[in-house]
This record gives C-alpha cells, structure tokens and sequence, in this order.
C-alpha cells in the first residue's frame, strides 16, 4: 500500500487535485467556504462548509465531472505573495481563511496563495503547473469532521480523493481499495457473529460467542508463549485513586483521556494504562539484585476516551485490553532484555504471516517526564539493541511516551497495510517516580530501570487487524468453528453425521453439523461464506465405507479418508499453527 505524503511528486499531485475538488466545488456550489485541504497518507481531502447543501454519495460523481472539465481546460496554476494585510482584506468574506491567516506567525511576511483560472485558495505549496497535469483522479467518500478536529465547533463535509500518474496506478489502487472493502473487520465481525457495537455504548465492544472462541484463543496462546519465555502474571484494579495517577504524571499529562469517579468524597479513575498497577505490585514485595529481571505480565482492561468521530469497529474504542508486561532489571541487563524481547516479539508475528519494520519515537517537544540527558541515554540504548538484534529501526521524532523512548512494530498484512501493534519502552522515569528500588550486591539500595511491552497492542484491535489479514478465514487453529460436518441427505446420514461429530469433539476439534432441511449446494455455499476451514459432506458412501470426504475452504476439489486420517490431518494442522496461502 502507497504513502502518498512520503512519495514527493505524489504528495504535490495530491495537494493540486484537492484545489481542483474545491474549485469543482465552487462551481456547483457557489456558497461553499473552505477550511484546509491537506495530503494524507491516502490521498486528500477538502473540508468544506456548504450552509444547508449537503454533499451526498451519489453526488461524487457530479463533482468529478466538473473537475475533469476544469483539468481539461488546462489553466495555469499560479503562485501569487501577499503581504498579511493584503491577504486579509482578500479574504475578508470568508471566516475560515481570515482565522488561518490571524493565526500565521508575525514574522511571516509574505503569504502564498495559488490561482487557477476563477479559484484562488490560500496555500503555501507547491502545485503541479496546470489542472491539464491532473487526469487519473477520483473520489473516495464523503464524511463529516467538526471544524478544528473540535465537536464544540460547526460541523464540516470532508470529501476525500486521491490522485494518480497513470490511469494503471489508480485502477490498481482501487482494486485494492475494494479488496479491503470486502476484509472490512466491522462488516466481517457481524458476518462472522464474532462482536457487535451497541448504541447504548460507543467504543465499547460486545464479543459475541464465536468471537469469544477466538479472543479465548489468542489469550490462552498469549499465556503459554509467556509462560515459556519466564513470565509471572498478575491482575490489577480497574480504579484507583487520583492521588496514583498524580505519582504516575498520567493526572496531569493524560487527564483529558480518563474517566474519573467520585467514592466517599475521594476522586478515582478508571485506568487508561496498567503501568501503575504494575509500580505498585513490585513494591510490594522487597527485591534482591538476583531476582532480576522480573518479567510480569498482565492482560489489562483499560479506559481511554475517545472522541466520537474517532471511534472505528474494534481499531478504536473507548475499552480494550492491553496485552502488557513490564519487565524490571538492572542497568547492565538493558541490551541483553531488549533483544531477547525483539527475538520473542519476531517469533509471535512469525506464526500470523506478518512481517513488520521497527521505528525508534523519540522524546515529545512538550509533555514529558524526566531530564533529557536521561531521554538521550534512553533512545541510543534501545537504538543500539536494536541494531545487535539485527534489526534497522527508522527515527520517528517526538512520538515517545510522555515516559520513555520507545521501539514501535509496524505489522503488514496480506494486503500490504501497516498497522502499528507491538511496543517497547524504556522508562527510568517511573521507576524513580513510585521510589522502587532493590537491594545491591552491595546491601545498598538501587533503583531498577523498566520496559513497557505489549506485542498485540490490543486484543481487540489486534482480532480486528487478524479479521482483515485472513479476511475472516483464520488458520484452523485460530478459527471459531474448525469443522462443518454436512450431510448430503439429512433423512438418512444424520446419524452418522452425529457419530463423526462425537469423534471429532472427543479430539477437542470446533465442530458444527448442519443437518437442516435445505438444499446440499445451500449449505456448502454457508459453510463457505462462514468461512470454516474443512467442510465434511458424508453421503451414503461415506456412510457404508465409514469414511469423510472434506472440502477446504475456498476450493472445490473433495477429498476422500479414513476418519483416523482426517482427525491426525486436522490435529497437526492446528499444533503447527498451519497458514494455508
């Protein structure tokens, strides 16, 4: 999948064809004010104030028209400089422009805005020379987005598009785009029946029993790989105290984001992060320089508010549960951690078929904690272990916890999408703010240095990611129903369907017979559509020879064994973890 912002000319395209969508605009809708237009990572998008017009769906049509007419005229695109006066009094009618311009630094001298043909749009650039250069265009969807990202404010139509140098570039992309339709995890979770999301709680996800199974899956193989890799597991309060998060600095650097409650006059709030917790779990306990390191793990639900426009199936909410761990060592056991962490984190991905890169987020410009002497230690240790593990990392400026550097996993999936799971930290940070410490070699007390780590991110996003990924066709051992068992003519099979069944369960195999009164070719069709890896059709045949034949997901070929057979097949294929292409 294409970064439009990282390809230089793409970006500029990008940026022209957004002026070329709010000059179509203008034409069809002469009323129309405009507040930024900028390039994403998908292309672009204009937000726009129509009054009482309302841009609809079908109407993208009729507005891609009008920017082809005007990309065939062929105007120039011209740059033109005015002085912060001029360009007031320019734009004195439009309130969206006169509240950019109030906001641009006193010492900009010169302003830039580019005209084509009848449309001229405050921007700083650059554009393509004329709209002739803007052919392979098209627009994606229209939404709404409040002014100033701010639900206090007006409400905006944001229409996004993307732009192409070919006509090859763009049909590929929208194939891709309709691929990824089809993989949408909102669409295939109710499909599937794995979750839902109900009005009477935004952001707060149902898992429904199948998508339980699964959830169940990932959580019990999320303990056993710890367990081997020398974890203890714990569980903390869902609430404390504000006087914790006050220590922790998530009071005043994250205060926005939480939900607090009042008990017996005191303020509490519900935990966005495990981390405290995890403080208050090793203090309790006294610790000698041999315990080290301490690698504790815990599967936290956390709270975090969301803003409602940024809610999204199970990528966004409002409730997850944090795959966590925190690991407590000594400074001369950092490298050493860490690249075992990379190895256990690499091997985990390994087993979904998904690749990844490692970014480095530094230390944010504002927000943080601790001194930045002890933030630049912090980045060139997790910079050099990184490399010793055998792995470059990309620089990703300012994007640190308010605690700690971090190494952030950029998974990629079957179709190219990069999504951002697995986390290291490194925080000296909290260690000193919770006063934890250890007993020396030398009987004196040190403090002990952390890593933050998560490998999912999240369950539920992660389900979400896994959803899209296989497109709802999980690996057998991952899937909620693993085995369809059908029987051509239930009046007679039935039976044997059910002693199949018995068999099957006996093995701990997820299995499901669909003896309804329907047609064979409806129900094969269902057990495809539902996405079960291997579908029995058990005949009269079958029936006599004491044998299955089975069908596996997405093709038509029946294959024909001994019921000891099939049962060896299936049951190594879930102890490999077998992803089938």
């Amino acid at each position: 999948m294409i970064n439009i912002k990282e390809n230089e000319k793409l970006s500029v395209m990008n940026h022209s064809c957004a002026h070329l969508l709010a000059q179509a605009v203008k034409h069809l809708y002469p009323n129309a004010k405009f507040w930024v237009g900028p390039v994403i990572e998908e292309g672009f998008y204009y937000d726009i104030d129509l009054g009482d017009e309302v841009i609809k769906e079908e109407d993208l049509l009729k507005i891609e028209k009008e920017m082809k007419k005007i990309a065939k005229d062929g105007k120039r695109i011209i740059r033109e400089e005015l002085s912060k006066e001029e360009a007031l009094e320019k734009f004195k009618d439009d309130p969206y422009k006169l509240d950019l311009i109030s906001r641009m630094n006193e010492e900009e001298e010169v302003i830039s805005c580019y005209r084509q043909g009848d449309f001229t749009d405050l921007c700083r650039g650059p554009h393509v020379e004329t709209t002739k250069e803007l052919k392979y265009f098209k627009l994606l969807k229209v939404s709404g987005a409040y002014w100033k990202g701010d639900a206090k404010n007006k409400m905006l139509q944001r229409v996004y598009g993307i732009c192409f140098l070919n006509e090859n570039d763009l049909q590929e992309h929208l194939n891709f785009l309709e691929e990824a339709k089809k993989r949408d995890h909102r669409k295939l979770g109710k499909e599937l029946g794995l979750f839902m999301i109900s009005d009477y709680g935004p952001g707060f996800p149902f898992f429904l029993p199948k998508g339980m199974i699964l959830r169940n899956i990932l959580e019990n193989f999320w303990y056993e790989e710890h367990t081997k890799e020398g974890y203890e597991f714990i569980k903390t309060p869902i609430m404390l105290s504000k006087e914790l998060w006050e220590v922790s600095g998530h009071w005043e650097n994250y205060r926005e984001n939480m939900y607090t409650s009042v008990i017996d006059d005191k303020e509490f709030a519900i935990k966005p992060m495990n981390c405290p917790g995890g403080m208050l779990v090793y203090k309790n306990t006294l610790h000698s320089y041999k315990d080290l390191p301490i690698r504790c793990g815990e599967l936290g639900q956390v709270h975090r508010h969301e803003a409602s426009g940024a809610l999204n199936g199970l990528f966004r909410v409002r409730t997850f549960t944090q795959d966590d761990a925190h690991i407590f060592m000594r400074e001369d056991q950092i490298e050493e951690e860490i690249i075992r962490l990379i190895a256990f984190i690499d091997r985990i991905y390994k087993i979904f078929g998904l690749t990844y890169e490692i970014e480095l987020s530094t230390r944010p410009e504002d927000k943080f904690i601790g001194t930045i002497e002890s933030w630049n230690k912090s980045e060139a240790i997790l910079q050099e272990a990184c490399k010793k593990a055998g792995h470059e990392c990309k620089i990703n400026p300012g994007d640190g916890a308010f605690y700690g550097p971090k190494l952030d996993f950029h998974i990629k999936d079957s179709l190219g999408r990069v999504w951002q799971c697995g986390t290291i930290q490194l925080d000296a940070n909290l260690p000193e703010r919770f006063d934890l410490t250890y007993i020396n070699q030398d009987g004196t007390k040190s403090r002990p240095i952390m890593l933050h780590r998560v490998i999912f991110g999240s369950i539920e996003r992660f389900i979400g990611i896994l959803i899209e990924h296989f497109a709802g066709a999980f690996p057998t051992w991952l899937a909620p129903v693993q085995v369809k068992i059908i029987p051509v003519n239930p009046e007679f099979q039935s039976d044997y369907a059910w002693e199949v069944y018995e068999l099957l369960k006996k093995e701990h195999i997820r299995v499901e017979v669909d003896e309804r009164n329907e047609k064979l070719g409806y129900r094969l069709r269902e057990a495809q559509t539902s996405k079960v890896p291997y579908t029995l059709i058990l005949g009269d045949k079958e029936k006599e020879e004491k044998k299955i034949s089975y069908r596996l997901h997405g093709e038509k070929e029946t294959t024909s064994v001994e019921i000891d057979e099939f049962i060896k097949l299936i049951k190594e294929e879930i102890e490999n973890k077998t992803i089938r292409n």
